[in-house]
C-alpha cells in the first residue's frame, strides 16, 4: 500500500477544519459515521470541519499568535484513493 503525506500549517479554525475534513474523507467515512464512531453528533463534526468559531478556538489561536507558536499537521493518505 503506497501512501502520500500532505503537510500544512494550521493558522485558523477554518484551516484546521479543512484538514479535519480531508482526514475524514481520506478514511472514506461520512460525517455521520465519524460522529457515531466518536460518540458525538454529526452536527458537531460539521461544525469542527467548517471551523465554526468558539471561545476555545478563538483563545487557542490568539495564544498561538501571541507566543509565535506554529501548529502543523500531517495527513497520511492512501494514494490508491486517487487512482479511481
Amino acid at each position: 500500500m503506497a501512501q502520500m503525506e500532505v503537510r500544512g500549517e494550521v493558522t485558523s479554525p477554518q484551516a484546521l477544519g479543512r484538514l479535519l475534513c480531508q482526514a475524514r474523507m481520506s478514511t472514506g467515512m461520512s460525517q455521520r459515521e465519524l460522529a457515531e464512531h466518536l460518540g458525538i453528533s454529526q452536527r458537531y463534526v460539521w461544525e469542527m470541519e467548517t471551523g465554526k468559531p468558539s471561545l476555545y478556538t478563538d483563545r487557542l489561536f490568539a495564544f498561538m499568535r501571541a507566543t509565535d507558536m506554529r501548529l502543523t499537521a500531517t495527513l497520511t493518505i492512501d494514494d490508491r484513493l486517487f487512482d479511481e
